[in-house]
């Protein structure tokens, strides 16, 4: 009898329910350091709203810069406040991944932390307090990383929104039309070899080619004046996303490089809320 009515209830309700947060009222908490993997590179930090939910309370996670081979999750603590304030009802996850460092790390073990982060979120919302509504947001070759989790890796969770601050978009593109000298070498070393020796590694690791109609509304933030990332690799994936009809919005500030701050800044978290409100539900 006890086994009818377990069976009934998988059938009525199915075996992992979206069922709200067990805690009522659950206070604002946050866990720093969090690790989702064994190197020590491979940690988080999550902050979680009061009276959170696994229905209604989205997520935000964030992925720093440093072109693949440095940079912090602590770059992006600043923005997680401007943010709180905008999208006061968001947890979000600040995280750090494998650096690639004197050949270690190379190419693709950043993609791969990207997806077991995700992986790892997704298993603990239950614990946490969050629903599937996920956002993905980052800079530079964090950026890059959001943008292929958003439309190459999307398996686990499919993002609600991706938001790119000046990401490479076409590595190949990159490699053969750099805004820094230094950069084809960058990209050589990591990937451990040229698009002429191997242009499908090349294209599988960039976010352009992975477009389809069913990729996630997309947010692209550029400098005109990118002197590292040029603005045409945001132009690029722009054009992509319109033929692909994706919701889409590209901002470009004039006269900025590689990152702004002030108004510009601000003007960013303001259309990055203007854009998750119009396209997150």
């Amino acid at each position: 009898m006890l086994n009818w009515i377990f069976l009934t209830g998988l059938l009525l309700f199915g075996s992992s329910p979206d069922i709200k947060y067990t805690p009522t009222n659950p206070p604002e908490e946050t866990l720093t350091n969090v690790a989702y993997g064994e190197d020590p590179r491979q940690t988080m930090d999550i902050y979680l709203p009061d009276g959170r939910d696994t229905v209604s309370t989205k997520l935000m996670i964030l992925v720093h810069g440093g072109g693949w081979t440095r940079g912090d999750k602590g770059e992006f603590n600043p923005y997680i406040t401007a943010l709180q304030q905008r999208l006061p009802g968001y947890a979000f996850a600040n995280i750090n991944y494998r650096l690639f460092d004197n050949g270690k790390n190379k190419f693709p073990a950043q993609e791969n932390d990207m997806k077991a982060a995700v992986d790892f979120l997704m298993n603990k919302r239950g614990e946490y307090g969050f629903s599937r509504n996920v956002v993905l947001v980052g800079a530079s070759a964090g950026a890059h990383l959001a943008l292929m989790q958003g439309y190459k890796n999307s398996g686990n969770i499919i993002p609600r929104a991706v938001v790119s601050f000046f990401g490479p978009t076409d590595l190949e593109h990159l490699y053969k039309n750099p805004g820094y000298p230094a950069v084809p070498f960058l990209l050589a070393t990591m990937l451990g070899t040229t698009p002429e020796q191997n242009g499908e590694l090349y294209r599988s690791s960039s976010p352009i080619n992975f477009v389809t109609a069913q990729s996630p509304p997309t947010l692209l933030l550029h400098g005109s004046e990118d002197n590292l990332v040029p603005v045409e690799q945001s132009k690029l994936l722009n054009d992509k996303l319109k033929k692909a009809r994706v919701k889409h919005d590209l901002v470009i500030y004039s006269g900025a490089r590689h990152g702004w701050r002030g108004r510009n800044l601000e003007d960013s978290f303001d259309q990055i809320k203007e854009f998750l409100d119009k396209n997150v539900n």
